[in-house]
């Protein structure tokens, strides 16, 4: 079904926030930053985000990471603070009653006797959202948490360590200060959403917003072409961002079926920068070379961004930022391969004991003739 365009030339501006709202507060894990959108900002050269916090949730994963936290929580959030990350990316919807909430998917599901019902997030009121799954009132006891497989199974949501459900203006009051929030604002692919309400739901995250970050990095996010240009239509001050499948997926919407369709969205509506999936870029890694001349950032999510190798070879194509799973192992990997060190006696971190010798710890290094060979092998390696 197709999106809607809107037409955002009359749309109000509700450009807000605070002049020292900006990405200074980002990792200084790399000293010299880039200039970042319209906003006199400065980030490193390489973000690591954490999705949906310390790692999505992917229930029958044989992987334990997989399920250790719930997503999207303030658990979550606080748990991937502990590691050198720069942001943390999460999904917001707006509750019928005009209340941001953190839920990724669509439908919100449960089970009373043996029956499950399914409910959409945008048609639930704040207080029957915070009916799901665990309370923070001692005593009182949730609706237990399904969801739905992309194969359509239905399983219980248990995880290791569970937590409560909780709004945009709980997580700006209760996690890290210093670490930067990717607000990823969700729509459903196949509706088509009304200017009137895409508006009314992004002033009501922006109010959240404008009201709690104070000095806190923030970086906006979505697959919805019309949302992405209203987003920085209604605001200035913080980066928007267009997110894409690559191509790995077609969409009745052309915009979202291709980077070249992303780049022609950016460059149109005065967005910052584009997040694809890792793949769409492998594919095709000479479009990085375009949209870096176009001005725009580029980040990527995806599995593979759970592989040092491939995150390591984005830093060489000059991707900006992944979005990843594997937060502590990432991050462990992104400061081993990335970060400059000096080889000196004293510099005991960088050595290490084999063979009942000391060696030093080094970052893999490529010529230019291999890196190309290396961009040309990829694509074919992809698609196997």
């Amino acid at each position: 079904m197709a999106l809607k365009a809107v037409h955002v030339s009359d749309v109000p501006n509700l450009d807000q926030v605070p002049a020292n709202a900006s990405l200074q507060r980002c990792s200084t894990r790399i000293s010299k930053g880039v200039e970042f959108g319209l906003v006199a900002s400065r980030i490193p050269k390489f973000l690591v985000i954490g999705h949906r916090g310390n790692g999505m949730n992917a229930l029958q994963s044989s992987d334990r990471r997989m399920r250790a936290i719930k997503e999207n929580s303030i658990m979550s959030f606080n748990t991937a603070a502990k590691y050198p990350l720069d942001f943390v990316e999460f999904d917001v919807q707006v509750t019928r009653d005009g209340c941001p909430v953190i839920f990724h998917d669509d439908f919100i599901l449960t089970e009373d006797q043996g029956t499950v019902f399914e409910k959409r997030i945008t048609e639930l009121c704040l207080t029957e959202f915070l009916n799901y799954g665990p309370q923070r009132e001692a005593g009182k006891e949730g609706k237990p948490l399904l969801r739905k497989n992309k194969d359509g199974q239905i399983v219980r949501w248990d995880v290791e360590n569970d937590d409560s459900l909780c709004t945009l203006q709980e997580v700006f009051e209760k996690v890290q200060p210093s670490l930067g929030f990717n607000i990823e604002i969700k729509f459903d692919d196949h509706i088509v959403y009304q200017e009137e309400y895409l508006i009314r739901v992004l002033q009501s995250i922006m109010k959240v917003v404008f009201e709690y970050a104070k000095d806190r990095p923030i970086v906006f996010s979505t697959f919805q072409p019309d949302a992405s240009i209203l987003i920085k239509k209604l605001q200035n001050t913080y980066p928007v961002f267009f997110l894409t499948n690559g191509g790995n997926e077609i969409y009745y919407d052309l915009r979202r079926n291709s980077l070249d369709e992303a780049m022609k969205v950016c460059l149109e509506g005065s967005l910052d920068g584009i997040v694809s999936e890792v793949r769409g870029v492998f594919r095709n890694p000479e479009v990085v070379t375009k949209i870096k001349e176009s001005k725009l950032s580029l980040l990527t999510y995806g599995k593979l961004n759970n592989v040092p190798e491939a995150v390591y070879m984005q830093h060489l194509m000059g991707i900006e930022g992944v979005i990843v799973d594997f937060v502590e192992a990432i991050t462990e990997a992104v400061c081993d391969m990335i970060k400059p060190f000096a080889a000196t006696e004293e510099d005991g971190d960088n050595l290490l004991e084999g063979d009942g010798k000391m060696q030093l710890k080094s970052k893999p290094q490529f010529s230019q003739r291999e890196l190309s060979f290396l961009l040309k092998l990829i694509p074919e390696l992809i698609r196997l």
